[in-house]
């Protein structure tokens, strides 16, 4: 390192201080990085990226204040392109892990990743690659195979008909266009949609039309 100006800024977004603080450190004690900032909510995140402007942002799907990960990571790539998301997660199912990509983020660990793994990433992600941990890496492969040419499934506890409401419901149609639309009667389009809330076991509508983007669903 030739110094501070080489060393590659990152900052660590995650809601448990404990794992907060220890990748800070761990960061912070790595030769050629450096930690500029620090964030618990998705909200804070923006506001970090705002005023530090990282070259990487290592970033949790589960946040604090009602936000997600992918949610952040999405505003933040849109908001600043040259920032490189580098997500490090307990979450390895398929809809965490194309949310992700979708909405942008460059790297894909799970936690657990070893220190050498983590520093790897982080370089790569600063350095404009695509960085994916072994397990993710498999799911991509599977899926570039051509083993599921359509893509995941979003949501597969849906049926084919829940599914399509729920999409047009992310699209923010109201459930009497909705039922226009498919040729139901409204009470059977608020069925279908009181089924999703339960599958999903979400509260009301809009954390159901959250969790829809998020899996890539609501596109016009």
């Amino acid at each position: 390192m030739v110094g501070d100006e080489a060393a590659i800024r990152v900052a660590v977004v995650d809601d448990h201080p404990v794992f907060r603080l220890g990748m800070t450190a761990l960061l912070a004690s790595t030769p050629g990085l450096e930690v500029v900032g620090e964030a618990a909510d998705a909200d804070e995140a923006v506001r970090v990226a705002d005023l530090t402007r990282p070259q990487v942002i290592i970033m949790d799907l589960h946040l604090g204040g009602g936000r997600s990960g992918v949610e952040a990571t999405r505003e933040i790539v849109g908001r600043h392109p040259g920032i490189g998301v580098l997500v490090v997660t307990m979450l390895d199912d398929d809809d965490s892990v194309f949310a992700a990509l979708r909405a942008g983020a460059r790297g894909y660990l799970l936690k657990g990743a070893a220190p050498g793994e983590v520093d790897r990433a982080v370089r790569a992600v600063a350095n404009g690659e695509v960085l994916l941990g072994p397990v993710v890496a498999s799911r991509a492969i599977g899926f570039l195979a051509g083993g599921r040419a359509s893509g995941p499934a979003p949501f597969p506890e849906l049926t084919d008909r829940e599914r399509e409401v729920l999409d047009l419901v992310a699209q923010g149609l109201s459930n009497l266009v909705i039922a226009r639309r498919l040729t139901l009667s409204p009470k059977t389009v608020r069925n279908h949609l009181s089924n999703v809330l339960g599958k999903l076991q979400v509260a009301d509508r809009s954390q159901a039309i959250r969790r829809a983007r998020e899996a890539g669903l609501g596109q016009p």
